[in-house]
């Protein structure tokens, strides 16, 4: 990146969190080093949207002054994905030291550990600082396998090992406590995801191609071999995986941010990632993934196929694939009611219907059902727009009250979700 300012990813105790870092760089006979952040607050995303829609709209921080901020600040979303070198797992180093220190293992440990050390030192952690000065010996995971051979080299692996179990905790904590989240603007957001979708949906387009033009040559070098069509067999390949397990993920646009959970039915009743009315939300996919490979008290545990889902996310193969039909946009509605039955995008509203009804049936609430009775204007406003028939008579303005009782449903809804 040009510069350099470089995307990383931080797995930390609160979650992972994306954000920019920049190495050394010179001002005249100044040199310098910065995080993504201002003051004594280090910025970090759960998602590369969230990044992305900050950095397109904040002239306040202590990248601003980088000879490459305008470059990167203009970068598509996807260009601020971080690559495999610069993703650090904090979490998993206890995890590392307790294998043995083979090639792999060494240089994860030394990447991880001269990044926290430069966050340390940029960000003023005395607690991270103290930490290197006191243990040395962690400098020798750059010096290889050999390192680690014989009598003394176990001694030194186990002394790596015990100064992580004793003070790695307090070092994790102390970098968790300087990431601070900053709102986002949502429109922003909203157009970073799209980027990234566009994006995705680009490389499987590339990906098909390649495989097709694979398939083709296949073909011609076995034009002697038949092959009989199993159709039962092609539209099991079809099948998502979330097709066949019967749960769908959902991404719900609020006023605030993006949120993601899942939701499945058992004879039409609607069972979210939640339990007691309440639904369970994320920031981001990865979010929700991560805490799917985990053991938790919630209502989808109980379906037969959430296992699979867990397994699935457990072993890495999860992905949360949210299909066009489970995304709800619930800014605007409000201001489109106010407009009268042309404004509204009866699509929209009819998701929204939707989504707000399952969560109350999930509540055992029959507040929007009684919202949305054809008796109130609201509801006789929402069954016009949705199923339009010239025969009937079309709500009368002022759509003030449908406007403002559509905002309590959203109020109400908002109220069910809890973020983790």
């Amino acid at each position: 990146m040009a510069g350099d300012i470089i995307p990383i990813e931080l797995f930390l105790t609160r979650g992972n969190f994306v954000t920019l870092w920049a190495p050394e760089w010179h001002e005249g006979d100044d040199e310098w080093e910065a995080f993504l952040g201002r003051d004594e607050d280090l910025y970090g995303f759960e998602a590369v949207a969230h990044l992305a829609a900050f950095i397109r709209n904040d002239s306040d921080n202590d990248l601003v002054d980088h000879p490459s901020w305008t470059v990167v600040s203009a970068l598509a979303a996807n260009e601020l994905e971080p690559d495999d070198l610069h993703r650090f797992d904090l979490v998993g180093v206890p995890e590392l030291v307790a294998e043995d220190p083979d090639s792999d293992v060494l240089s994860e440990l030394a990447a991880t550990f001269e990044m926290v050390q430069t966050l340390g030192d940029v960000c003023e952690l005395n607690t991270v600082t103290a930490f290197f000065a006191g243990n040395p010996h962690l400098g020798s995971v750059g010096m290889g396998a050999e390192a680690y051979l014989g009598k003394d080299g176990q001694d030194l692996w186990d002394r790596i090992g015990t100064s992580i179990a004793k003070s790695w905790g307090a070092v994790i904590d102390a970098i968790d406590s300087v990431v601070t989240t900053p709102d986002v603007d949502s429109a922003a957001v909203d157009v970073a995801e799209a980027e990234l979708l566009a994006a995705a949906e680009n490389i499987v387009d590339v990906d098909d191609v390649s495989n097709d033009e694979e398939s083709d040559d296949d073909d011609d070098d076995e034009t002697d071999e038949d092959e009989t069509p199993d159709p039962i067999a092609d539209a099991a390949a079809e099948e998502s995986f979330w097709t066949t397990v019967g749960i769908d993920p959902i991404r719900i646009i609020t006023s605030d941010e993006t949120l993601y959970t899942l939701r499945c039915y058992i004879d039409d009743d609607p069972i979210f990632l939640g339990r007691a009315g309440t639904i369970t939300v994320f920031g981001s996919e990865r979010a929700l993934a991560r805490y799917l490979a985990d053991d938790h008290d919630h209502e989808l545990a109980k379906v037969s196929t959430y296992a699979e889902v867990q397994t699935a996310a457990v072993d890495g193969s999860l992905r949360i694939e949210v299909t066009d039909e489970n995304v709800y946009v619930l800014p605007g509605l409000a201001d489109d009611l106010a407009d009268g039955p042309t404004a509204v995008d009866a699509d929209q509203l009819d998701l929204a219907v939707e989504l707000f009804t399952d969560a109350a049936d999930f509540a055992e609430d029959d507040s929007v059902e009684t919202a949305l009775a054809s008796s109130t204007p609201l509801g006789w406003f929402v069954s016009y727009t949705l199923e339009p028939d010239p025969n009937r008579l079309a709500p009368s303005a002022p759509f003030h009250v449908e406007s403002e009782a559509w905002r309590e449903l959203e109020r109400e809804f908002e109220g069910r979700l809890r973020k983790e």
